[in-house]
């Protein structure tokens, strides 16, 4: 529990220093919170607001207190500084990516870390530049032809699909057909159900049992075709990367090469898909952010891609692709400001909550992509704005993401604003947080200049 270590040894962190309880929302602000059936952000928000950066919270009668953790100095001696006395359990979505490397935990995360950590560096991305403009091109015809006809269309469906065929070439080398996009439908469908699946489950679930083996299917195909040579016009993919390693790794068996894959699948479309989304949203919500991109520079040039990626980096601060990040702690431990945890206690980081702090950020609330390009705008510490985590288990494919929305942006940026016709009016908090519900627009036909 959230409290003072009984005696340690001399060597114990927890006696490194005077430490202090972690204080916890109390029992009625709990029950308040149950019975009016809120989200768990609700929660942690009111815990966040009532006691600080650090906060204990039973989010169960007679559970053991977790430990939120929002403050940036907090969040970095968790997620950056130690991640050894704070490691992740495994992961919700296990039964969908098995031992992936989302999921892997000690030596094994390491080695496929490892693996994949240089196709994501700089010099690793410039394979990948081609397919993601061509990705992106094949989104801003379908975008142009929406105009043309001026039906109505699901703007979410649509990011959605572009972060699919973006990572399908970048993984296969092939553009995304529409067989493989249908049954791809069903990782959306699996993830979706995840909240009523039992938590790091890996046996099948006869609640998704078809929709995983259509992605099964899809995966199993895809590294036949691999294994063949069957490279795509742009040669090979990540797929390739993980058969090469097949051929001198015993650790890359058919089962590890296809939750890898689909580990990247997942990981290279949701989250970009959701960001998108919730990009476009804002935009509708605020059209002069538009205007006033559009105003940076011409299109092509560096003041008009750093306006785009302000506004990326402005929608990751709202909305960030993972809600909390969850650790467990393997030992006693002091976070600064002296609060002690004991081993076993389970701490939760919230990019979210620690985005929308008004101790850290100016109007949190507000949409204002101008704290990313002005001077001072932002907080400085490296805690205060994490959408991809930090540390050594911040997201690989944080460059990949960044430089896909960056590249449709440019591109739409050019075409007609799309008029939403049907927002949600709620977020769904799941293993992202993505609006609940779909996003229905239209787009007025171009105008000739």
């Amino acid at each position: 529990m959230a409290t003072p270590a009984s005696p340690a040894s001399p060597t114990s962190p927890a006696r490194a220093t005077a430490t202090r309880p972690v204080p916890e929302l109390d029992a009625d602000a709990v029950a308040d919170w149950r019975k009016s059936g809120g989200e768990l952000v609700e929660l942690f928000a009111l815990a966040r607001d009532r006691l600080g950066g650090v906060a204990a919270v039973r989010t169960e009668p007679g559970a053991r207190p977790a430990v939120l953790v929002t403050a940036p100095d907090a969040v970095q001696h968790v997620l950056a500084r130690h991640p050894d006395r704070y490691v992740k359990r495994g992961h919700r979505a296990r039964i969908l990516i098995g031992d992936g490397v989302l999921a892997a935990t000690g030596d094994a995360w390491q080695r496929q870390r490892k693996l994949l950590q240089a196709q994501f560096t700089g010099p690793g991305m410039r394979r990948y530049e081609d397919r993601i403009t061509g990705a992106a091109r094949t989104a801003a015809a379908r975008w142009a032809a929406h105009a043309r006809t001026g039906e109505e269309f699901d703007l979410a469906e649509e990011m959605r699909r572009y972060a699919l065929d973006t990572i399908w070439r970048s993984l296969t080398g092939h553009a995304l057909d529409e067989a493989t996009e249908r049954e791809l439908a069903s990782v959306p469908a699996v993830l979706a159900a995840m909240p009523r699946l039992p938590a790091d489950g890996t046996a099948p679930d006869p609640a998704v049992a078809a929709d995983l083996a259509r992605i099964d299917a899809v995966s199993a195909r895809a590294i036949a075709a691999a294994r063949d040579g069957a490279a795509g016009p742009d040669g090979p993919g990540l797929l390739h990367v993980l058969l090469d390693a097949a051929g001198t790794r015993p650790e890359y068996t058919d089962r590890l090469v296809r939750d890898e894959l689909v580990t990247l699948l997942v990981a290279g479309h949701e989250t970009t898909a959701g960001t998108l989304t919730w990009l476009h949203l804002l935009l509708h919500r605020d059209p002069d952010a538009r205007d006033r991109t559009r105003a940076a520079g011409p299109a092509g040039s560096p003041e008009r891609r750093q306006a785009v990626q302000a506004l990326v980096h402005e929608t990751l601060r709202l909305y960030p692709s993972a809600w909390i990040l969850p650790r467990h702690a393997t030992e006693d431990d002091v976070l600064p400001g002296g609060h002690a945890v004991e081993a076993g206690t389970d701490v939760i980081t919230s990019p979210y909550l620690t985005h929308r702090d008004p101790e850290l950020w100016d109007r949190p609330e507000e949409f204002d992509p101008g704290r990313f390009t002005a001077p001072g705008r932002r907080p400085a510490h490296p805690g205060s704005y994490y959408p991809f985590g930090v540390g050594p288990r911040a997201c690989l494919g944080l460059r990949f993401a960044l430089r896909e929305s960056t590249a449709l942006m440019e591109h739409l940026l050019e075409a007609p604003a799309p008029t939403c016709t049907a927002v949600p009016e709620r977020a769904a908090y799941s293993i992202t947080m993505r609006p609940e519900g779909p996003v229905r627009a239209t787009l007025p036909p171009r105008q000739e200049r």
